[in-house]
């Protein structure tokens, strides 16, 4: 396992590196540059603050000089927001987002799960149906549609939940709600079909035969087996609800990463690209190694190699 243990991690290092390449690349081919959009900014002036911010030099040198900070912890200094480094921008909105995903991700996981259960345990009743109904929808409609239907009627029409930041719990409920929908959905259809193949298993009809009730034989005995392509699925969903968080806060005004993400990207605030992309990568990249690992720890069947 160890073996596998820094396999894995030596990938995970190669795809940041590759991440980094990638995004550096592309930003800096896209036209334009950061400085475009300040008001009666004279040719000196301009060359002046690339000097400062070191984008006069060639573009390797560039990049080189980036990844040597970045390997000392120094994401630089962030351009559009004058006296503020990326680090502290991000560590400052990260919880934020954090917070929003993690518990946006705990609900799907909670909801999907037992809605999959209760959908295989009555496999072609009308229960079932409801269930494979709510989550077809939750997969074909897009999230921003699902923020906005959530902050017109019941933030703007109907006055029931407040619609701008997370200064409260009721602030949660909508960006939550809209941002947990469609995992809840996928988790629930994986769930479904995870659990009627485990429930066709020889253990389970020796459970069904000795007597064991529904309850136990769900809980005691097919969730074990059924969960793990849950855990397959978790890797993703974290990126998803990452990713997908930028437009939720951007529609509930939400002070995390994500707006800020969104306003880098606008302001060509380059600095602050490369910093937001390359941390949101080194955590995702390594949830998924975390994953791969609980799989194991899951189900001491599973090899790693």
């Amino acid at each position: 396992m160890t073996n596998y243990v820094i396999k894995r991690i030596a990938y995970a290092l190669l795809t940041i590196f590759l991440i980094s390449v990638i995004t550096f690349a592309l930003m800096n081919m896209i036209p334009g540059g950061p400085f475009l959009s300040e008001k009666a900014v004279s040719p000196e002036t301009t060359q002046a603050l690339k000097v400062k911010y070191g984008l006069d030099k060639p573009l390797y040198v560039q990049y080189g000089n980036y990844m040597s900070n970045l390997l000392h912890g120094d994401f630089g200094l962030s351009i559009k927001q004058k006296g503020r480094t990326a680090n502290d921008i991000i560590f400052s909105t990260f919880p934020v987002s954090a917070r929003l995903a993690g518990i946006s991700i705990l609900l799907a996981l909670i909801m999907g799960v037992t809605m999959g259960s209760v959908a295989a345990l009555n496999r072609g009743k009308w229960a079932d149906s409801l269930l494979m109904v709510i989550s077809t929808m939750g997969i074909a409609v897009p999230g921003f549609v699902v923020a906005s239907f959530l902050l017109i009627t019941f933030g703007v029409n109907l006055h029931m939940l407040p619609t701008l930041g997370l200064k409260t719990p009721l602030h949660y409920i909508m960006p939550v709600a809209a941002l947990s929908f469609y995992p809840t959905a996928y988790i629930t259809r994986l769930m479904r079909s995870s659990m009627l193949d485990a429930l066709n298993q020889d253990y389970i009809r020796t459970a069904k035969a000795k007597g064991v009730s529904k309850f136990s034989m769900l809980f005691k005995h097919a969730l074990k087996n059924a969960i793990i392509p849950i855990i397959t699925y978790v890797g993703p969903l974290l990126a998803y609800t990452m990713t997908g968080s930028f437009v939720v806060e951007k529609i509930f005004t939400i002070p995390g990463l994500g707006r800020e993400f969104i306003n880098c990207i606008t302001g060509r605030d380059y600095p602050m690209v490369m910093s937001t992309t390359l941390f949101l990568a080194i955590l995702l990249v390594f949830m998924n190694v975390i994953v791969d690992i609980c799989y194991k720890l899951v189900d001491p069947r599973i090899k790693l190699k």
